[in-house]
């Protein structure tokens, strides 16, 4: 890879750690939609749920999971099933809040709104 190709990687790493991280550039703002948004029961490898944390509990609650770039509408579109007899929703919101917020930032910096479904229901 040339230089400037390995700074836009490291930087878009750097800036995508939560509580500090920001889009910086196009490919930051990708990265940081791609991995904040990543919920799903298949994250979850202990399938003892006796044993499980928040962070098992929510991953596994969720049965489906999209995320949508709608070019026409200016919107990135989380959407997701959550299965309401494992969490409670304000449960996703306790370890994802941040996370959504940075994946506001970065629909921003790509000129978008950042949408966050859930069994139906938008929420953001």
């Amino acid at each position: 890879m040339e230089p400037d190709e390995i700074a836009i990687i490291m930087s878009a790493i750097g800036n995508h750690e939560e509580e500090i991280g920001n889009p910086v550039h196009d490919v930051s703002a990708a990265l940081i939609l791609a991995d904040k948004s990543d919920v799903h029961r298949t994250r979850v490898y202990n399938r003892d749920v006796a044993t499980f944390d928040i962070h098992d509990r929510v991953n596994y609650s969720v049965t489906h999971s999209e995320l949508h770039a709608c070019r026409d509408e200016k919107v990135i579109r989380l959407s997701l099933t959550v299965d309401t007899s494992i969490i409670a929703i304000m449960e996703y919101f306790e370890i994802f809040l941040t996370r959504m917020i940075m994946c506001r930032r970065a629909a921003d910096y790509l000129g978008c709104q950042f949408q966050l479904v859930m069994n139906d229901n938008r929420l953001l």
